[in-house]
């Protein structure tokens, strides 16, 4: 189903759950184990989300891609509610077998795809330095190897956007016949290497991707809400939470669950003439063909 013949005011909202930089140093609300994120995802639910985007950790909060614990994430989410799932595949790894294996294995409805190779980066004003600088690889290599995967098993890929090259450069993978219409973008924003956090940012990659397509914003920080804005303005569809930003919108009270976040964005929609979609229309606009 193309986004063309769909209810323009319906708007997708996906909440992202835990990322894997931010700690509970930062914000006590973070989940880390399967049940923990588990929660996090009914509270999403619950307040209008329609998607959740997964990273795993392991119970001390640092980063895993083990294959184990994407099952266990997706049986207790799916124990609570009939959200969604978007697992991720990232990695600065070139070895992507770990995601492969989940991809195979526990059969998400979405898995989210980077679609280029940048400098990643988080600079300090206040102490002028970097928090972190490192470049991420996604060659298209390793891009191929998780589209055919994802074919393979049948999820959806999310293309996940930073420049507007990384939107620009999936014509070769349009032409290998790896990436059939309708697509998903997903415009990143507000990360230093990437477009900056502006609606001109959002109208450009629009135009460029195919017509038909289907878009969300992220965006990363305090720019969050004002890109939310955008996006709703713009028609597009919409992700918040604690990977993207841990507060509300007066930039200092801290998010005390995602449930929050998604809370104040389906306000957000709403205020601005639009609707909130529901999972099974969210599977529909988003062209899913249904839980694993």
């Amino acid at each position: 189903m193309s986004s063309v013949s769909r209810d323009s005011d319906l708007c997708v909202i996906t909440c992202a759950l835990t990322g894997v930089l931010a700690n509970r140093k930062q914000c006590a609300a973070i989940p880390y184990t399967p049940a923990e994120i588990a929660d996090e995802a009914k509270r999403a639910y619950d307040a209008g989300a329609a998607v959740v985007h997964i990273h795993a950790r392991n119970d001390d909060g640092t980063p895993t891609y083990s294959p184990a614990t994407f099952a266990a994430i997706k049986r207790e989410i799916q124990a609570r509610c009939p959200i969604i799932l978007n697992f991720s595949t990232g990695t600065i790894l070139e070895d992507v077998s770990e995601q492969a294996t989940t991809l195979r294995e526990s059969r998400p409805e979405i898995g989210a795809l980077n679609m280029g190779t940048m400098n990643y980066a988080k600079y300090s004003e206040k102490r002028k330095q970097f928090v972190f600088d490192m470049v991420f690889p996604n060659t298209y290599e390793k891009i191929i190897t998780l589209l055919k995967v994802m074919n393979e098993a049948g999820v959806k890929p999310e293309l996940e956007c930073f420049d507007t090259g990384h939107t620009e450069g999936i014509w070769p993978l349009i032409d290998m016949g790896l990436l059939k219409d309708p697509l998903q973008f997903s415009f990143i924003v507000g990360v230093l290497g990437g477009v900056p956090p502006m609606v001109e940012s959002l109208q450009l990659q629009t135009k460029i991707m195919p017509r038909g397509s289907e878009w969300e914003v992220i965006g990363i920080g305090r720019c969050g809400w004002r890109m939310i804005a955008s996006a709703l303005v713009l028609g597009g569809n919409v992700r918040c939470g604690l990977e993207d930003n841990i507060y509300l919108p007066d930039g200092e009270t801290m998010a005390r669950s995602n449930g929050d976040l998604v809370e104040i964005t389906a306000r957000m929609v709403r205020d601005t003439g639009r609707k909130v979609a529901t999972v099974d229309e969210a599977r529909k606009i988003l062209s899913l063909g249904g839980a694993a």
